[in-house]
């Protein structure tokens, strides 16, 4: 709700120091304008089974710049919520707003029409009017919520949900906060959205030049550097596609702050730290680590899992992961860099208020490889041929391959080439769709051809970088889902869009062109997703958690949602134990909103 441009007028073109400006403005200004101090402050916290909450226009100034932002009882982000499992909480929302509004709670076992997605499972709240949401809480851990009505997600209507369990937790610890990530930009979200239609990579200010060629031709050879830049041009792709919105327009926040603003976690040393965090971004994927500092994972989705010791995680859009650390004495910097390294977000954990560690340089910018092209055995033969070097430090410039028209799989037609496509008849599901329809479809500008499973893999920026890095794979649940039947059918989901028109949806259909995806009461379904664009999407399912095949069969982690790599084929489980209309998307905001949803309804 940010009224600093007329609709549908464009914002000024971002710099790459919008970024480094967030920073340096983010202190004085911003407390006067809000009317409070910027010191390390933290969301408050409300507990209980009856809350009473506003949805207001909340001023903020986050870049040095005045803004009007959404958010609720005047905070953005929202106070903490805390439940308590076996409860009846009632919320009581009434909507100060100029407009309708809604809050959804992501990742919640709960009746449909208390879900709060508007025209799906109820009518939404009108300006000046109340709603009242009352379910029993059936769950504990680590949830959040947000508005699911027009960009109020993005203009700062979300916060963080906490559920206290009934028996003891698996894991001890001495303190606990939440480490809440989000992005804010201080233009329109709708002329974001009108500057992607106008131009998919209007954000890109990493784009590949010729310095970037000299570079690569110096590590790799003239020939191998030239025939990587053919490739990707007779592709109409480009290998530094990794987010559509960047720090070019954002600022990445910590429980709402800046980088500048320092918020601080304040412990004992030798104490056990249990850190919450949660991404609440609307299009931002954060590689997070503590330097310094071991983070041993208890927790996914709010699911308890066996504990894993790694050095750094990813966290998508809409995902939270459970941490504990045991920092010794000194001050240790919580480092969440943008996937696609044009910014960060940062806070302190420290013994003593007011001390700061050094905050570590960006890694280098990543770049798309074959497999991100749904051409995983072209991918693996790369490696091979190469001895297993590490292309992501090479800038993926894959030596000894063929021009791009030789690479057998790859479905031309669908890139625009005209070759005719060749399927084998492997790769057509029954339950599935036939990829040879969707070439050709003017949703559709991509189709991959050899998916695989990607979730042994940490992902495109974090390969071979020398840190123990979570995936998937490491995920064990502690305890197995007693309602998981084996799945009785699958039904296949190609994530498909078009870059040139930045339209995204399910099998080459936009929401708007697709029917209800009909579930009956009790079945246990399985969905495969495949995605055959070159950009992660972090697929959520209402009113369900869902059991990650992962290949840890006994012991499958649940999950709300799953961040699908490009080019990957993956699948998961659940039982529609609850009726009703039931959102199932991406949850980068503006990929929704542009198409990537359907409905699930349980009959």
């Amino acid at each position: 709700m940010t009224r600093e441009f007329p609709p549908g007028a464009h914002a000024p073109a971002p710099t790459r120091r919008r970024f480094v400006t967030g920073l340096a403005a983010t202190g004085g200004a911003s407390a006067l304008w809000r009317g409070t101090a910027l010191a390390a402050e933290a969301p408050s916290i409300l507990s209980g089974d009856r809350f009473d909450l506003t949805l207001d226009e909340v001023p903020v100034n986050i870049t040095g710049r005045r803004r009007i932002a959404t958010g609720v009882n005047s905070s953005v982000p929202g106070p903490i919520l805390r439940w308590r499992e076996g409860d009846d909480v009632t919320i009581n929302v009434t909507n100060n707003l100029r407009e309708d509004s809604s809050l959804h709670w992501h990742g919640i076992l709960l009746p449909s029409e208390m879900d709060g997605v508007p025209g799906l499972s109820f009518h939404g709240i009108k300006p000046g009017e109340s709603f009242t949401y009352r379910f029993p809480v059936k769950q504990s851990g680590t949830y959040w919520y947000h508005s699911h009505s027009g960009m109020q997600e993005q203009t700062g209507m979300y916060g963080a949900l906490l559920i206290t369990p009934r028996e003891k937790e698996p894991y001890t610890y001495d303190r606990d906060y939440v480490i809440l990530l989000s992005d804010w930009t201080d233009e329109d979200p709708m002329a974001v959205i009108g500057n992607l239609k106008q131009q998919s990579d209007y954000y890109n200010f990493q784009q590949r030049t010729l310095g970037t060629f000299v570079a690569d031709a110096g590590r790799a050879g003239f020939g191998a550097a030239l025939r990587d830049r053919l490739m990707w041009g007779g592709m109409r792709m480009s290998p530094t596609d990794i987010a559509d919105v960047s720090g070019a327009t954002y600022t990445f926040l910590i429980n709402g702050q800046a980088p500048a603003a320092n918020w601080t976690a304040l412990f004992n040393p030798g104490e056990k730290v249990r850190l919450r965090f949660i991404n609440g971004s609307s299009m931002s994927t954060f590689d997070v680590r503590i330097p310094g500092l071991p983070l041993s994972v208890v927790a996914s989705d709010g699911s308890d899992v066996e504990p894993v010791e790694i050095e750094e995680f990813r966290i998508g859009v809409a995902e939270t992961y459970d941490v504990i650390v045991t920092p010794q004495d000194g001050a240790f910097t919580i480092f969440a860099q943008a996937q696609d390294r044009s910014g960060y977000a940062c806070a302190t954990l420290a013994p003593r208020a007011g001390m700061r560690a050094a905050i570590p340089p960006m890694d280098p910018r990543p770049l798309r490889s074959m497999a991100d092209m749904g051409m995983g055995a072209m991918h693996d033969m790369a490696h091979m041929q190469a001895g297993a070097v590490n292309h992501a430090a090479m800038g993926h410039v894959m030596p000894s391959m063929e021009p791009a028209m030789a690479m057998p799989g790859m479905d031309h037609a669908a890139m625009g080439h005209g070759a005719a496509v060749t399927v084998s008849a492997a790769a057509i599901n029954a339950d599935g769709v036939d990829p040879k329809s969707l070439a050709g479809q003017i949703n559709v500008d991509n189709v991959a051809m050899q998916p695989i499973n990607r979730l042994g893999e940490p992902g495109t920026g974090l390969e071979n970088n020398g840190r123990r890095v979570l995936v998937y794979t490491d995920l064990k649940a502690l305890k197995p889902d007693p309602y998981m039947n084996p799945p009785e059918r699958n039904i296949e989901f190609h994530m498909t869009g078009n870059m040139e028109r930045w339209v995204w949806g399910f099998n080459g259909k936009k929401f708007s062109e697709a029917a209800p995806i009909h579930v009956k009461h009790g079945e246990t379904v399985r969905f495969v997703m495949i995605n055959d664009t070159m950009m992660e999407h972090p697929i959520h399912l209402h009113g369900f958690l869902f059991a990650v095949e992962n290949g840890n069969d006994g012991a499958l982690p649940l999950k709300h949602t799953i961040n699908v790599k490009p080019g990957e084929r993956m699948s998961f489980i659940f039982m529609a134990h609850t009726k009703g209309y039931w959102a199932f998307h991406c949850h980068l905001l503006y990929h929704m909103d542009m198409g990537m949803f359907r409905t699930v309804l349980v009959s």
